[in-house]
């Protein structure tokens, strides 16, 4: 019985394959969208009830996108639709006989009320219409799922190719959907399916036939030589690699970027180890590194104490039956590009990078803001004042600022613009700079992206922060805040920044001195700051602490109710919300939270001014006397601990009202018709509300499970 089970279940049951043929993908979004149609193709089978829980196998090459699911049945379940009519109650009068609402909701469905049927809830009873669907097939459905998953790809620009309105990220030259061995066949993206594929470019001239779904990375293999699997592909890389870096006695640095890059390049990858002139590494480590990575999609090899060897390994897409003159072509274009990288190195160098300074002024850097030079002006200015603030060096914080920018100008980083800031630092060398100095041209660049390192120097964290608060400020008052997914200046990225910096390097700064710094440096240039902007920066500054710490694991009330103390410096911040995070774990913060909500609410309904002073001969039951008593006491204790942000034993203390203020909302009226005894309790309650309000407003403290 169980072995029948199993064969009717294999015969309602197979594996779908979908492949469509393209023209070469982009490389940088290759696993994504592999990703991305593996997925999206699941869930809309899924919708049509032709799957459960299934394996999704994807796969992404140059020149395919294919996606393998698993346990695709042949028959879509038979639908049952339900449609709710009126309620019994208005469906038949007195004498049981169908009213006009009856008959009319039968006569829409097409059927007499003797057809509906009655549907009993705890919310009363209804007529209802019931009806099967008998299911489609998946040939029927699987074409329309496809469109859909084709249409769900995250492609930025589409692209459209012959005479046809057809729009896809390449230009698609064939199509196979495969339901076991099975071909479904329908017509999309202006191909017809069927079950053959396209080899390898180079390596299979023959189109290449899928027996069935499961077989299909073996057939491309086999006939086509194609290694469909990306992470196979990877695999096989990066063994390549390890073994090619042994035999030149190196060790292989392996950027994970680049691993990915290279796979999404070749559909059967062959390494090589190719050499070039030792005489290049004279030149800095980066510009070799850089000519070979980002030029040429090679992969570098150091010794074990980390020096650059004179070799690379690139990874073909094709097995040369001459591999001699495939690495002496590698070796021979590297070799072009790293002499003028010599070039420039050598042409960069008979200039200072103070000589450079003024032509920035040819370069805008916004055209309601200026030139760089401008920016450059003002930087300078407030790197100066920032140190005096934080007691650095206001000389050398002036001097890294106007250099920061002057290697953007340099034949080098025109070449390699990922190298700036890095040739800064070189040429500031070079040029005698004090080493503090050309550390922090380097370093101001940092954090260049989410979960980056930040300047490990006190002098490039200064420089660090200016550039980034005067972009702010400058482009807020220009009209260029982002809105949306719109952040052309990626202006997210720069404040979470100055964030990082001023959290993760313990500085104590608010951001508002910091941002009143760059609006005076702007004055100073005569380049006047819209009037607004400065508070506009600060807010949105200030909303960027939630997307850090939701990402850093805390709670989204917690970091609001952080936030509605208008808190604005950045060290403060922190030890506020980790201080809110430990409390609501104490055993009174969720009575307490719920306290002050109340106490929020009754306040917020009071429509004049709430003294904060309460007077003692006015208290009528023995609960406001001991809240009273309690809020004295906890408050001489809590008030030197805020002043010293000790906030974890100052809402430790705070904890200890939880008590007294259970006690008060059982026992008091606070809304007294005496209006002496009502404006005493408010002000009693006032006292409390702001007590916690100087750490963080904890009313907006949900429960927790």
């Amino acid at each position: 019985m169980s072995r029948l089970r199993d064969n009717q279940d294999s015969r309602s049951r197979a594996d779908l394959l979908v492949e469509i043929g393209t023209e070469e993908l982009p490389p940088q979004t290759l696993i994504r969208l592999g990703q991305t149609f593996g997925t999206a193709l699941a869930a809309e089978l899924a919708n049509q009830g032709l799957v459960e829980n299934p394996k999704i196998n994807w796969f992404a090459t140059p020149r395919r996108l294919a996606a393998r699911i698993t346990g695709v049945k042949r028959q879509q379940p038979d639908q049952i639709s339900e449609r709710r009519g009126p309620a019994l109650a208005k469906a038949f009068n007195d004498q049981g006989e169908p009213t006009s609402a009856a008959s009319g909701f039968a006569r829409s469905l097409g059927v007499g009320v003797e057809a509906l049927e009655r549907l009993e809830t705890e919310k009363g009873a209804w007529l209802v219409h019931r009806s099967s669907q008998h299911g489609q097939s998946a040939k029927a459905l699987v074409p329309g799922c496809i469109e859909n998953a084709v249409n769900a790809l995250p492609v930025a620009k589409r692209m459209r190719w012959g005479d046809s309105d057809v729009e896809f990220v390449r230009p698609v030259h064939w199509l196979v959907v495969l339901h076991g061995k099975q071909t479904i066949h329908c017509r999309l993206l202006n191909v017809s399916s069927g079950n053959l594929s396209a080899g390898h470019r180079f390596m299979a001239k023959q189109p290449v036939k899928i027996t069935c779904a499961s077989s299909y990375e073996i057939d491309l293999k086999s006939a086509g030589q194609v290694i469909a699997d990306f992470s196979v592909r990877r695999r096989m890389i990066s063994r390549q690699i390890a073994r090619l870096a042994n035999r030149a006695g190196g060790v292989p640095v392996v950027d994970p970027g680049l691993l990915d890059l290279v796979t999404g390049l070749v559909e059967k990858p062959h390494s090589l180890l190719g050499s070039f002139d030792v005489s290049f590494v004279k030149m800095p480590t980066e510009v070799l590194v850089s000519s070979m990575r980002d030029h040429q999609k090679y992969f570098h090899l150091v010794d074990e104490q980390g020096t650059l060897l004179p070799c690379f390994i690139a990874v073909s897409n094709i097995r040369s039956k001459q591999p001699a003159r495939v690495r002496q072509g590698n070796e021979r274009v590297l070799k072009a590009r790293l002499s003028d990288a010599r070039f420039f190195w050598d042409e960069d160098r008979r200039r200072t990078l103070e000589s450079r300074v003024t032509s920035l002024k040819s370069v805008t850097f916004h055209h309601r803001l200026g030139s760089l030079y401008d920016k450059t002006l003002r930087l300078e200015i407030l790197a100066g004042q920032l140190a005096r603030h934080l007691g650095q060096d206001p000389s050398l914080s002036s001097r890294a600022a106007r250099l920061s920018k002057a290697d953007l100008v340099s034949d080098m980083v025109g070449e390699f613009p990922n190298l700036q800031g890095t040739m800064g630092r070189h040429y500031a060398d070079h040029d005698g700079e004090k080493r503090a100095v050309s550390r922090a041209i380097e370093e101001h660049y940092l954090p260049r992206q989410a979960g980056d390192s930040l300047p490990g120097s006190g002098l490039g964290r200064i420089v660090s922060l200016t550039d980034r608060v005067d972009s702010l400020v400058g482009l807020f008052s220009a009209g260029e805040e982002p809105s949306g997914d719109r952040d052309p200046y990626a202006l997210r990225r720069a404040a979470l920044g100055i964030i990082r910096i001023l959290i993760e390097k313990r500085i104590d700064l608010d951001i508002t001195t910091l941002i009143d710094m760059s609006v005076d440096a702007y004055q100073q240039t005569d380049c006047p700051i819209e009037q607004e902007a400065p508070m506009r920066v600060s807010d949105f500054l200030v909303e960027r602490y939630r997307a850090l710490y939701l990402a850093a694991g805390f709670r989204n009330d917690e970091i609001t109710a952080v936030t509605q103390t208008g808190a604005t410096h950045p060290l403060d911040f922190d030890r506020r919300l980790k201080a809110v995070a430990r409390f609501r774990r104490l055993r009174a913060a969720a009575s307490l939270a719920g306290a002050n909500k109340r106490i929020r609410n009754i306040l917020r309904r009071v429509d004049q001014d709430v003294p904060l002073q309460f007077n003692d001969s006015l208290f009528e039951h023995q609960a406001e006397r001991d809240l009273a008593a309690a809020l004295v006491r906890i408050s001489t204790a809590v008030w030197p601990l805020i002043e010293r942000s000790d906030y974890t034993r100052a809402l430790k203390q705070l904890a200890g009202l939880g008590e007294p203020v259970d006690r008060f909302f059982d026992d008091v009226m606070v809304m007294a018709e005496n209006p002496d005894q009502r404006s005493n309790r408010l002000a009693l309650l006032n006292q409390l509300a702001s007590l916690f309000l100087a750490i963080a407003d904890i009313s907006h403290l949900q429960p927790t499970d």
